[in-house]
């Protein structure tokens, strides 16, 4: 899964992918996660923006005020899930990024990581949306990757932006057939583990 990511200056790195930014600044967010307003790139006839959304999806139909907000929908069986089968069709978006966290998990012990492209190259995730709120949608591991953990967000190249925004194309084979790109990671402080802490100290190497 994901749980946590980074994403600093929105605003400045998708200038040239939108249209507008709707009420998005140029802030540094080291610490993002579920059930925070984060910026994501939407598709509109008169062109792309760049909106904040809650991460974490309640399903229209999920009538049960105890619903547990979705923060992940995992590629292989997205097109099945009655949670994701109709959004992954209709309603596609992309959350900009710089890198994320994930935990490796030793007996009782979990060592937080920070993953990155190796090309330095800004990250851009998969996901999908309903209203206000959207979720990420992730895939197995890379085999370097997984050595870490089993999942990881499901990364699109910049070129791969619109192409997963047109809805004429069918969403989940286009995403199975993209070129992942190469990852780097390093062991973080266990200070990313509180939400609350939020500075450029969570993604420096241990």
């Amino acid at each position: 899964m994901c749980g946590r990511y980074v994403v600093k200056n929105p605003v400045t790195k998708t200038s040239k992918l939108v249209k507008s930014a709707i009420q998005v600044e140029d802030t540094e967010n080291y610490n993002a996660h579920p059930y925070q307003k984060l910026p994501v790139i939407k598709k509109y006839k008169n062109g792309n923006t760049l909106e904040n959304l809650k991460w974490g999806l309640v399903p229209g139909w999920a009538k049960e005020k105890n619903f547990k907000a979705l923060i992940n929908a995992r590629l292989e069986t997205i097109d099945e899930k009655v949670s994701f089968k109709r959004l992954i069709k209709t309603n596609r978006c992309v959350a900009v990024a710089d890198g994320f966290y994930e935990w490796k998990r030793e007996e009782k012990e979990k060592t937080p990581y920070y993953f990155t492209r190796e090309d330095t190259n800004s990250m851009f995730f998969a996901g999908i949306f309903e209203n206000d709120q959207f979720c990420l949608i992730t895939e197995e591991a890379k085999e370097n990757i997984n050595e870490i953990h089993h999942r990881q967000p499901v990364i699109l190249n910049h070129a791969d932006i619109n192409r997963y925004l047109n809805l004429e194309l069918q969403g989940s084979a286009f995403l199975k057939e993209r070129k992942i790109p190469n990852l780097i990671f390093h062991e973080v402080s266990k200070d990313v583990n509180k939400p609350t802490n939020n500075t450029a100290s969570l993604i420096q190497k241990v």
